[in-house]
């Protein structure tokens, strides 16, 4: 390959990364980004010093054109932009801002659900006199037809605990299992295709791909379609600490810390940088101080913090 050719290779590959990085801008900040988003950003970034570069100069070219940006924020109607139409101009800064959330947690089959709540939402349905259903934060619930007068639900995403005070039974499908239970309360998790059930009093049983568990009191259990692990003995209080407004974690990754705190709060945390992601972190936030918790992981961690409209903050 000539001299020529090998310029221009580069040069496309260049642009290549910086169409790529400028999509992941407007992603981020259109509203409809998920945690597995920002996952997916982080591994393209961990791709190559490239890749990373691409993304820095995409992102400095929108602090750029932040003045003009502020100038737009009150638009005479909502505009509607395709991915690559970033950064040509002042007005593409400002489009990404005031695009309408559009995702709904569980898919298709989340947007007709019964029962409902939003990002940091949490909400009480009584289904009976002697059956209470206390929903976390971006939690889509459907009720199912009963079987032999027993209520039936499916947790189609998010995150419920499950309260029965009597002898009249509840079944819970969660992913590809399915829980059934009677005087119990439990806790219950569908979060990116995994379930974690854990049994907070009393006794549950779990049937999934075929085998049957019987989980008391302190027990936890997780599957997904693919794979389902043993039971395990947790703190109960920690899992069930979201009923106290209180997020703990304990030897979890701050990767993983902030997929969860991401659940709560408006906007997003991004975090680029992978090694920080392995760092291990023992800590309790409130969900009432989750607004300034990107500062704490800067001051924590000396991650360095860029905002972007919308609530997203990048951690580098």
């Amino acid at each position: 390959m000539n001299t020529t050719s090998m310029t221009d290779s580069r040069a496309g590959e260049t642009a290549r990364l910086h169409s790529e990085a400028q999509d992941w801008l407007i992603l981020l900040t259109s509203g409809r980004a998920t945690a597995g988003d920002a996952r997916a950003l982080r591994q393209w970034c961990a791709q190559s010093p490239e890749h990373a570069q691409a993304f820095e100069r995409s992102k400095s070219m929108w602090h750029s054109l932040k003045p003009a940006t502020l100038q737009l924020q009150h638009p005479p109607r909502a505009r509607q932009f395709g991915r690559r139409a970033f950064l040509g101009a002042a007005i593409a800064a400002s489009a990404a801002f005031f695009l309408v959330r559009e995702t709904i947690p569980g898919g298709f089959s989340g947007l007709g659900a019964d029962y409902v709540t939003e990002v940091g939402e949490q909400r009480r349905i009584d289904l009976s006199d002697d059956i209470r259903l206390e929903l976390n934060t971006q939690t889509r619930i459907n009720r199912l037809a009963a079987v032999g007068g027993s209520p039936r639900i499916e947790l189609v995403s998010g995150e419920v605990e499950v309260v029965t005070r009597s002898r009249e039974s509840i079944s819970v499908q969660a992913g590809p299992g399915w829980l059934h239970a009677d005087q119990v309360r439990f806790n219950v998790r569908h979060i990116d295709q995994s379930v974690c059930v854990t049994c907070i009093e009393g006794l549950l049983t779990v049937q999934v791909q075929g085998r049957s568990f019987r989980l008391e009191s302190g027990r936890q259990l997780t599957y997904d379609a693919q794979h389902t692990g043993e039971p395990q003995t947790v703190d109960a209080a920690n899992v069930i600490a979201w009923r106290n407004k209180m997020l703990v974690f304990n030897d979890a990754t701050l990767a993983s810390v902030i997929d969860e705190i991401n659940r709560y709060r408006p906007g997003m945390l991004v975090l680029l940088n992978a090694e920080l992601g392995k760092r291990k972190v023992q800590a309790r936030f409130s969900l009432d101080q989750l607004a300034g918790v990107a500062l704490l992981i800067r001051d924590a961690y000396g991650a360095k913090c860029t905002e972007l409209p919308g609530g997203v903050v990048l951690l580098s």
